[in-house]
Order: C-alpha cells, then sequence, then structure tokens
C-alpha cells in the first residue's frame, strides 16, 4: 500500500460487520487473532481474512510477540482512534486519526464516492 487509500475504500473495509467489530476489540486493547476469535465470536479464518485486509490498509498494525515458551504470536493493534466522514457535492471524504487530533500520516484519502 502506498500510503494512499481511497475514501471509498474505506467505507467499504469500514461497512463489513466483522471487520468493525475488530477494530472496536482493538480499539480497546492488542489482541492475538486467537483472543480477536474469542473476543468476537468469529472463526480464526475469518479473523485472519478481516486483519489481512485491515493491515493492508494501515488500520491495523502487528507485532510478533515471543512467548516465555519460545512460541511466537502476532499481537494486533488499531492504528487509529477516530473516523470522520463527511458528505459534499464531491463526494464523502475520510479521514482517520489519533486522539491528539492529528490525521495519520499518508492516511488523508482521495475524495471519492
Amino acid at each position: 500500500m502506498d500510503g494512499s487509500v481511497s475514501s471509498g475504500e474505506l467505507l467499504d473495509i469500514l461497512g463489513d460487520t466483522e471487520s468493525r467489530v475488530l477494530l472496536v476489540a482493538l480499539c480497546r486493547k492488542s489482541q492475538s487473532a486467537k483472543e480477536l476469535g474469542e473476543t468476537a465470536d468469529l472463526s480464526l479464518p475469518t479473523v485472519y481474512r478481516r486483519l489481512d485486509r485491515l493491515v493492508e490498509f494501515d488500520l491495523v498494525t502487528s507485532a510478533t510477540e515471543v512467548r516465555a515458551d519460545g512460541t511466537h504470536y502476532r499481537q494486533y493493534e488499531c492504528t487509529f482512534d477516530e473516523t470522520t466522514v463527511s458528505l459534499s457535492p464531491e463526494g464523502f471524504h475520510v479521514e482517520l486519526s489519533v486522539d491528539d487530533d492529528t490525521v495519520l500520516p499518508g492516511r488523508t484519502p482521495s475524495t471519492d464516492d
């Protein structure tokens, strides 16, 4: 992803019920895919499909965690905490920001419908 995401793409992703459930869960705290599946009552394949798309569009990041026993797993975290959707004669505009009102770099999407 080059950092430029259209508003239409963001609206499509945010329009997906399972993606929204995962984003809400990750907004509360970072979690592994297994934890997300349990929290959201979703199958692991569904969780991974949604996470792949959310990571692709930089809405979620992941980091590898290593347990004391040496096993590895990925921990996911939401990259934003506020979404603003506005409508104008030119179309919809979506902005993602962090709680200090800063629009995330590379995340000011193009305006389209």
